[in-house]
C-alpha cells in the first residue's frame, strides 16, 4: 500500500511539473539617468584653529597607536609567560608519573 501511495504521488508530481507554464519574464526597461549638474562651490579659507585642532587630534592619535602598541606587546608577554607555565607544569606532570 504504501508503494502504490508513494508511486502515485510521484506520477502526480511528475504530471504537474510537466503541466506548467513557463512564461518569459517581461522585459526591463531602465530609463536613460538624467544629466548631472555640477555645483562648484569654494573652499573657505583656512582657520588657524582648525588646523590647532588638526594637530591635537593627530597627537591623539599617536598616543592612542602608542598605547595599542604597548598593550600588544604586553599581551604576548603575558601569552609566552602562561605558555611556559603551562609547559613547566607538563613537565612536572611526566616527571610525577615516573
Amino acid at each position: 500500500m504504501k508503494k502504490s501511495l508513494v508511486l502515485a504521488t510521484l506520477f502526480a508530481a511528475v504530471a504537474l511539473a510537466a503541466c506548467s507554464k513557463t512564461e518569459a519574464p517581461a522585459p526591463i526597461v531602465v530609463p536613460a539617468p538624467a544629466p548631472a549638474t555640477t555645483v562648484v562651490v569654494p573652499a573657505p579659507a583656512p582657520d588657524a584653529g582648525a588646523a590647532a585642532a588638526a594637530g591635537a587630534a593627530n597627537n591623539a592619535a599617536a598616543s592612542a597607536n602608542s598605547a595599542a602598541g604597548s598593550a600588544a606587546m604586553s599581551a604576548g608577554a603575558a601569552n609566552n609567560a602562561a605558555g611556559s607555565a603551562a609547559m613547566s607544569a607538563s613537565d612536572a606532570a611526566s616527571a610525577a608519573k615516573k
